[in-house]
């Protein structure tokens, strides 16, 4: 069994059994998508509303987010800052196992598209923001697989951290200062120059930013095309 992040409008958890799947009930094939930006730039929404536009299309797929586990994000709010990034790295290295063998693995070989809200792009962002060895965070995250499509939401540090202002986060250690959020920005950036990324503009509306998103699926996976 494998637990799956509620759909659209909960943060609760709820279950599927992979076995109990029949052959109508699954895509042909599955999909990892992988949405990633700085807080703030809508990343959750667009996940969120990328799940329900493929739902409504016949398509069997889910929302997940990082960090996932409630143990793991316990760590971190607790001793995270004390231990530093390279703790961070680690923590949140076995919370993204976890996280694959839990749900996106199952999912998507049983044919499902699961749409992740951060995945291990933000550790090489954020963690190296803070001083972590770049190198050394891929090589800690070798065992994640590659999603079909990863695309990057770019939006301005002071931008993203005015939209967060006030709003709860479920890892409190993990909201940045301005000077991290800059550093993370540039490690992004420079993912999308060497084509792990897909890059989105995200300073404009979250229906403009959307239908950016739709059209790389489009392009790219050859879902969501506008008369299919």
């Amino acid at each position: 069994m494998y637990l799956r992040r509620a759909l659209i409008n909960t943060g609760k958890v709820a279950s599927l059994r992979v076995s109990t799947l029949s052959s109508d009930d699954v895509s042909p094939k599955g999909y990892l998508i992988a949405i990633e930006g700085l807080d703030g730039s809508g990343k959750t929404t667009i996940a969120k509303r990328l799940v329900e536009l493929l739902t409504a299309r016949g398509y069997r797929a889910i929302y997940t987010c990082e960090p996932y586990s409630d143990a793991f994000i316990g760590i971190l709010n607790s001793i995270g800052r004390k231990m530093g990034a390279l703790f961070e790295a680690l923590i949140m290295a076995a919370d993204r196992y976890y996280h694959l063998k839990e749900v996106i693995e199952p999912a998507v070989n049983a044919g499902v598209i699961v749409v992740t809200d951060r995945y291990y792009y933000s550790s090489l962002a954020y963690q190296g923001a803070k001083g972590a060895d770049l190198a050394w965070v891929r090589e800690l995250n070798k065992f994640a697989i590659n999603p079909n499509i990863a695309i990057y939401l770019d939006i301005d540090p002071e931008t993203g951290l005015k939209r967060k202002a006030g709003k709860p986060s479920r890892v409190e250690y993990l909201q940045e200062n301005l000077r991290i959020l800059e550093r993370a920005r540039q490690i992004y950036i420079s993912m999308v120059e060497s084509g792990e990324l897909l890059y989105v503009d995200a300073s404009s509306s979250i229906d403009e930013v959307l239908k950016k998103c739709i059209k790389l699926l489009c392009v790219k996976l050859g879902i969501l095309c506008i008369g299919t």
